[in-house]
């Protein structure tokens, strides 16, 4: 009998720390993955054309979307502002695409999509489900460009790197490095 009921504590433990070890996992990593707000531009193909139009239209964007993050505090009110101003995006977008001769247009919503690991100077990004502004360039099939928009950990043109930081970014560096 008691060798029974050490069998089945056994196994009873064995499944507790199983369903542990999985459940606990996901949620640390997800709380991380909530901190940020990512923007994700994808270009319509892979030829040349695109992925240099792609380049030009993340750069005009960038300078369309940095006064509205520079006002936010959170990213809560990140995601707000960035879902205000979706119409406004997608002109700077059509724009650029119009004057450089292409006949596709774009398509941005803010979603939740999967990303892989990315570093960004000093820090980390793991791999999962996070929050992002998703600009679609025509089929948007091509290579993409990705950052982050809050925190504004970087923004990144085709000719210099300009890395904007927030309090939270240089408390995040202090404290892992």
């Amino acid at each position: 009998m008691k060798k029974l009921l050490a069998v089945i504590c056994a196994v009873a433990a064995v499944i507790a720390t199983v369903v542990f070890v999985k459940y606990a996992g996901t949620d640390a990593a997800q709380t991380v993955q909530n901190d940020y707000l990512r923007i994700h531009v994808r270009a319509n193909s892979n030829s040349q054309t695109d992925q240099s139009v792609k380049y030009i239209v993340k750069d005009e964007v960038v300078k369309y979307i940095t006064p509205y993050a520079a006002q936010c505090t959170d990213k809560a009110t990140a995601m707000q502002v960035i879902s205000g101003i979706l119409d406004g995006i997608e002109k700077v977008c059509d724009r650029v695409l119009r004057e450089h001769g292409f006949d596709y247009t774009s398509k941005a919503s803010v979603r939740q999509e999967e990303f892989p690991t990315r570093v960004y100077g000093d820090l980390t990004l793991e791999n999962g489900l996070y929050d992002a502004l998703i600009i679609e360039l025509g089929s948007g099939t091509g290579d993409n460009w990705w950052c982050v928009i809050y925190p504004p950990l970087c923004f990144t043109s085709g000719t210099a790197d300009v890395e904007y930081r927030s309090a939270i970014y240089d408390i995040i560096k202090k404290f892992f490095g």
